[in-house]
């Protein structure tokens, strides 16, 4: 009696599993916008007296690195 109760007890639950709707679809609304492209102007001018120099480092510690490599003479190595 016990597992005919059981075994109806288990299709019952797989039966109302299966009855539930989980196939809803949400439907998104899409919104279009138009691009617009803009072409920069630029003005060069030659022969220009200003010299300026960029540098770049590649790391943003690299003073702070280059400050504290420094080397003395207790650092070289003596021969015997």
């Amino acid at each position: 009696m016990k597992t005919i109760l059981t075994i109806l007890f288990v299709l019952f639950i797989g039966l109302f599993a299966q009855a539930q709707d989980a196939k809803v679809e949400v439907k998104v609304a899409a919104q279009t916008e138009n691009v617009v492209l803009v072409t920069p102007t630029v003005e060069t001018t030659l022969n220009s007296n200003e010299t300026k120099i960029a540098r770049l480092y590649m790391d943003r510690n690299y003073k702070v690195k280059k400050a504290l490599s420094f080397y003395t003479k207790a650092n070289k190595t003596k021969l015997a």
